[in-house]
């Protein structure tokens, strides 16, 4: 059974278009008027092996927020659409990547219940196009709209740019690990019979 879904949102602010595949490849199409977004988008489908299209317009005359955490929204959406019933999912995923002088590690659980927790220190207020303070509400966004638990913590670094990098290649990562399909899990993985 395909594992996907295809969501539009529009509001006065933000119309958004975006396709997901969890048993995707890693491919991408990505184009949301903010280019460092696209990046960290395209990182993380490649990285997560998920294969995502995102075309969004926002009021990026006012500022990026509202673009990003719409993107956030939907994405969350549309992986808790794809995920279905969670049958056989191995829930809890988890990892760690370098990125030159940074380390990030991300955690999460499918289970169902959102919760953000995001231990991540930029040294500047922007990166390329976007604002910095965008990373924790894009996650928080997808957090609450997926039922997902997200840690998010960066043990070091000092580049802006890495420490951005590694969170959404460690979040791909660890996402794939989640939604895996283990055959050894029959119905969900939860001792309460439901996810």
């Amino acid at each position: 059974m395909a594992r996907s879904a295809a969501l539009n949102r529009k509001t006065e602010e933000t119309d958004i278009s975006l396709k997901l595949d969890i048993d995707g490849t890693g491919s991408s199409l990505i184009d949301t008027g903010i280019g460092f977004l696209d990046h960290m988008l395209t990182l993380f489908s490649k990285h997560g092996l998920m294969d995502l299209e995102v075309k969004a317009r926002g009021d990026l005359n006012v500022d990026a927020h509202h673009t990003v955490e719409d993107i956030g929204i939907v994405l969350g959406q549309a992986l808790k659409q794809a995920l279905g019933d969670k049958s056989s999912i191995r829930r809890y995923g988890s990892a760690y990547v370098p990125m030159d002088e940074t380390l990030a590690f991300v955690a999460i659980d499918l289970g169902g219940r959102p919760y953000l927790v995001c231990n991540v220190k930029f040294s500047s207020e922007r990166i390329g196009d976007m604002e910095t303070e965008l990373v924790e509400e894009f996650f928080r966004a997808l957090s609450v709209n997926a039922g997902m638990n997200i840690h998010i913590n960066v043990l070091y670094g000092s580049n802006n740019h890495h420490i951005a990098e590694a969170v959404f290649k460690a979040f791909g990562r660890a996402l794939d690990e989640a939604a895996g399909i283990d055959s050894r899990i029959e119905g969900v993985m939860s001792t309460k019979g439901v996810l």
